[in-house]
């Protein structure tokens, strides 16, 4: 009888971690997806004036949930020291001086990160997404691929081939996509790490959308068979 009770519980405890482990699985992330937005492009859809040529950072992002903790306020001292490379490589490109867009990424995103103890602060949070951003060196690679901003198109294929033959992992690349559809305007590259912080393919559907709260318009995407315009600094603006 003892043995049998043993058995009883044995299994109801295994039920009981098994429930647990069910529960908590879907609540934590296990891909984090750096992504970079390129100033000319953004600042086209939002009416600002970009001194920016090259890509800076958008965010860090957990593939799974958002602002997963209102108890882990923005505290913009707690990070003095990163402010001077958050500002040159993570800019508000809306309002430059401005540290709001970090408080957003925080809150949005960043509270989520922190579910894993090597995140589980601001200061761990931005510093991490610095130096992913430094080791993957986007803009550098772009330019060593000659692929840089200029009037003339690009295919989607020959950038997608070459940042896929540099980092040896599939990205994400998103564009602006004007009614007229003969061109699409690239917008935003998100490479993707694992919960190691290592290289992963990014997955996406054809109807991926980002959201950036401007009507009518929004990162979507690209298509593999339209051109795709690199626009400089000062280029044309087609939207």
């Amino acid at each position: 009888m003892k043995s049998l009770t043993f058995v009883v519980l044995l299994c109801l405890g295994c039920g009981l971690m098994t429930s647990s482990f069910v529960l908590e699985l879907p609540h934590m992330w296990s891909k984090l997806i750096l992504t970079h937005h390129w100033p000319s492009t953004f600042c086209s859809m939002e009416h600002c004036h970009s001194k920016f040529d090259y890509w800076t950072l958008h965010g860090l992002w957990p593939d799974k949930g958002q602002e997963c903790n209102s108890s882990l306020h923005f505290n913009e001292t707690l990070i003095q020291d990163l402010l001077p490379e958050m500002q040159k490589w993570w800019p508000d490109l809306k309002i430059p001086e401005s540290s709001r867009f970090w408080k957003y990424e925080w809150q949005k995103h960043g509270t989520c990160a922190a579910k894993a103890e090597s995140l589980n602060s601001q200061h761990k949070y931005f510093g991490k997404a610095l130096e992913l951003y430094h080791k993957l060196d986007l803009d550098g690679v772009m330019k060593k691929c000659n692929i840089v901003p200029s009037e003339t198109y690009y295919t989607f294929d020959l950038i997608e081939g070459n940042i896929l033959n540099f980092y040896n992992v599939k990205p994400k690349i998103q564009c602006i996509h004007p009614k007229e559809g003969k061109v699409q305007i690239l917008g935003q590259i998100e490479i993707c790490f694992n919960s190691d912080f290592q290289l992963d393919n990014c997955e996406h559907s054809e109807t991926d959308t980002v959201n950036l709260n401007v009507k009518g318009a929004g990162f979507s995407v690209c298509d593999h068979a339209t051109p795709v315009y690199y626009p400089p600094l000062k280029g044309k603006l087609l939207v």
